[in-house]
């Protein structure tokens, strides 16, 4: 056995990957599926002497996040759907002001207060802003518990370099299964980056004018260039941090595009069509934004049908048409609500797909 791992629910690999990669300051709010996560913070943040605060709402969260990150700590939230949609506001503000910071949605089937079964429907929301305005967020998809770790810690990394917020984006699954896990190293807190140059506060050290960190900006004209120069940042992001997996897909019989816990499912799905004689190769986004776009496109170059599985009623498959340009068959296996599609269902697709193009 290996001492160095350790058996740990996902949200507990998040929350102490997070401690470890250096975070000073996490803020949040209870609600299912995530709860192991504030609790996993509750009690080891302060032993860190780091910051912990069970805010009084979602809303109070996301601020407190803000003016942590004003401050150029690294802060943190977490929440599940309908909490997520209340930090909103709070995260355009943060995407606004260029503030690096972290938070995690463990997805829960929706619309409304919805379940609390895991699901995939909050991609449009996680992937195409999902508060007002114009802005991205980098979106990190784990399909493990030692990815949710990874992550995680990465994702901290990312933040900082690009300062903008970034997302860890599981789901209720993810966050709750239980696997061997190899934590990352602690980070040395001189080995961060230094912020002081735009962050508030140090005036005793650098000596120069207090900061105005904000996301108002009132003349139109001002507004819009700073929006288009956060948009080159976003073209810089695209050219250098997509994130995929990619199996078997060179000469498949149809290729499976799925993440998170869907792509597990079709793992087993792609064993059993192999015992039958079919080929079939996964293609995984791991960033859901930026989207691998140009790789996807890439393999679908030969010709083979696209079968899309999410846990959703369909919403990472319109990345995916503009992916491939319509020039493939693109179809979807979902489900809605919580439903997990199992590894039975999507090979009966996939024999039905390949006969269907075939004919």
């Amino acid at each position: 056995m290996n001492p160095n791992r350790t058996l740990m629910k996902g949200n507990e690999a998040i929350a102490e990957s997070a401690i470890r990669a250096g975070c000073g300051a996490y803020f949040g709010y209870p609600i299912t599926p995530q709860n192991e996560l504030i609790a996993w913070m509750a009690r080891y943040m302060p032993e860190h002497k780091r910051i912990f605060i069970q805010a009084e709402s979602e809303l109070a969260a996301i601020n407190m996040v803000y003016g942590a990150a004003s401050t150029g700590m690294r802060a943190m939230t977490s929440s599940s759907s309908p909490g997520i949609s209340l930090k909103q506001e709070g995260i355009s503000y943060a995407a606004g002001a260029d503030l690096p910071c972290v938070y995690v949605n463990m997805v829960r089937g929706g619309p409304g207060l919805g379940s609390i079964a895991p699901a995939q429907s909050d991609y449009f929301q996680s992937t195409k802003g999902g508060g007002h305005g114009d802005y991205h967020v980098i979106v990190l998809a784990p399909k493990s518990v030692q990815e949710a770790a990874d992550l995680t810690y990465l994702a901290f990394d990312l933040a900082d370099k690009w300062r903008m917020p970034a997302m860890i984006l599981g789901d209720g699954l993810i966050g709750q299964m239980m696997e061997s896990v190899q934590l990352p190293e602690y980070k040395d807190s001189a080995s961060l980056a230094d912020k002081s140059q735009w962050t508030v506060g140090h005036m005793d050290k650098t000596h120069r004018d207090p900061h105005h960190i904000t996301s108002i900006m009132l003349d139109p004209a001002v507004l819009e260039r700073q929006v288009r120069e956060r948009y080159k940042r976003y073209e810089k992001i695209e050219a250098e941090e997509v994130r995929f997996e990619e199996n078997n897909c060179k000469d498949a019989d149809i290729i499976l595009v799925a993440y998170g816990t869907a792509a597990r499912v079709c793992q087993g799905a792609v064993q059993l069509a192999s015992e039958y004689g079919l080929k079939a190769g996964i293609f995984r986004p791991v960033t859901l934004w930026p989207f691998p776009y140009k790789e996807l496109e890439q393999i679908s170059k030969n010709g083979k049908p696209v079968l899309v599985v999410e846990m959703s009623m369909g919403q990472m498959i319109e990345d995916v048409r503009l992916a491939v340009h319509d020039s493939v068959p693109v179809s979807l296996l979902s489900h809605a609500g919580g439903i997990i599609p199992t590894e039975e269902e999507v090979f009966e697709r996939i024999k039905l797909t390949v006969k269907e193009v075939k004919k």
